[in-house]
């Protein structure tokens, strides 16, 4: 194995700077206190320092962890998906969609943009033949921490990004391309390809068999992140990656039923027309919600700007930049914008359904904080955990403890010569797919590339994550 050079750490514990109107983090745990801004030795935060730890799948040091923390590796790229079929990598969104005694049923989206080979899935959940992305089913045992089972569950897609689980036990899988149907795209080794359907969509995957390979057209046609849903109303809320962005949200005609239509909303924080920078941490706004007239109108003819946020801002919309990770919990919707502030590392914000307003949680002030917060999940502990997707040469798992401290929890430590007929340096590639067992007893989470599932176990604590 090549060497692992020590990298210094890029974050250190650091807690919420109040803003004017001060921090309520009533989601994370924190009853509205205004901490004061801080610096404490990384030695002293979180779960403590982090060291190379093996994977009890193939024994190598695949991440580093804090003392007492394990994990499992599986469903890697590459892996028999189906007789005569490889799993796709890009391994992106995931979540827990249902569980059944220690069986844990996940899915998982692949990003595949233009890998050859067509669809992965059998034609039963094949939207567009030609295309390669789509979601991967996988079953776990929770009690052996082994892998059951992996297979399609969707494919013919692009860029199946993330999405979010329902509260009715299933997976919206969305893409992140706004394609019209016999656009061409690349795929390599083959030149251009002419795509059948038009893309853009998201697509609703069931925890046990095949998805029904039709989009959910009313939940918009634009570069879509990720989704969460109120389980209260039925509201799916929805993020969009690209510059500038719009934050939606789809009132379905029938709760739990999205086939069957509903309106599309796009926020807009009261007089404030764009939200990217010039914000105050702390800052709340008051909030309504623009029509979106056409939600399948993904491509305007003119002004390089897409053609959902154009008519979300015409009617009054606030703007955000490449908005990301989304996940409703305690009464509040938080999501990242991966490149907003003033510093363009990032912010967190939350939006409170009961009260209709918009704070702006965190703002990353430098990389050496956080750097591109991407996915994100609750943890049923208290506390946020954080993926990274920046330029840093190693990407992190971060945590969000209860009292608003960011602290490291993992690193990616994956050097391959050889293995499996792998190689090379995967340390710079992102985490994605965060989520956690019903228990709380399993964190799994995804490396993008080479494109590997973990599943990590440890003496959590209440408070951190």
């Amino acid at each position: 194995m090549p060497g692992h050079p020590e990298i210094p750490l890029m974050a250190r514990r650091r807690l919420l700077q109040a803003g004017g109107a001060g921090l309520a983090l009533a989601g994370l745990g924190c009853a509205g206190r205004r901490p004061v801004a801080a610096a404490v030795p990384a030695a002293l935060s979180g779960y403590g320092p982090l060291r190379p730890v093996a994977d009890m799948n193939t024994g190598l040091p695949l991440l580093q962890l804090p003392e007492g923390f394990s994990y499992v590796s599986f469903a890697w790229a590459g892996e028999e998906l189906a007789p005569g079929q490889a799993c796709p990598a890009q391994h992106d969104g995931m979540g827990v969609v249902a569980a059944r005694g220690d069986v844990l049923t996940l899915v998982r989206n692949h990003e595949v943009s233009s890998d050859p080979g067509g669809s992965f899935a059998p034609a039963a959940a094949t939207y567009d033949p030609g295309c390669r992305g789509g979601t991967v089913t996988l079953r776990f045992d929770a009690r052996a921490g082994r892998l059951l089972e992996m297979r399609p569950s969707l494919s013919g897609t692009l860029v199946n990004c993330a999405g979010g689980v329902t509260p009715w036990g299933s997976w919206l899988s969305c893409e992140e391309i706004v394609l019209d149907a016999d656009q061409l795209v690349p795929v390599k080794g083959e030149g251009m390809h002419r795509v059948k359907r038009a893309h853009g969509y998201v697509f609703e995957v069931p925890a046990d068999g095949l998805a029904r390979p039709e989009p959910l057209v009313a939940l918009g046609r634009m570069k879509h992140e990720a989704a969460t849903v109120d389980p209260a109303t039925g509201i799916v809320y929805l993020t969009e990656d690209q510059k500038p962005a719009g934050f939606y949200r789809f009132i379905p005609d029938v709760p739990g039923q999205l086939a069957r239509g509903g309106r599309l909303q796009m926020l807009q924080a009261v007089g404030v027309p764009d939200l990217r920078t010039g914000r105050r941490q702390g800052e709340v706004f008051k909030v309504r919600w623009v029509e979106i007239e056409e939600p399948d109108r993904g491509i305007d003819d003119g002004g390089g700007m897409a053609g959902l946020v154009r008519q979300g801002q015409a009617n009054g919309g606030s703007l955000f930049t490449r908005l990301e990770g989304v996940i409703m919990g305690e009464g509040r919707v938080y999501f990242t914008s991966t490149n907003g502030g003033d510093a363009g590392c990032g912010q967190l914000w939350a939006y409170r359904p009961g009260e209709e307003t918009l704070e702006l949680v965190f703002e990353s002030p430098s990389p050496e904080v956080l750097d591109y917060p991407d996915n994100i999940v609750l943890s049923p502990r208290g506390g946020l955990v954080i993926c990274e997707d920046s330029e840093q040469p190693v990407q992190r798992l971060y945590g969000m403890a209860a009292d608003g401290s960011l602290f490291e929890f993992a690193r990616n430590d994956i050097v391959l010569d050889g293995f499996r007929g792998i190689e090379g340096d995967f340390r710079g590639e992102e985490w994605a797919g965060a989520c956690f067992s019903p228990d709380g007893r399993w964190l799994f989470a995804n490396n993008y590339r080479p494109g590997i599932t973990f599943a990590i176990t440890g003496p959590w604590r209440s408070g951190l994550i």
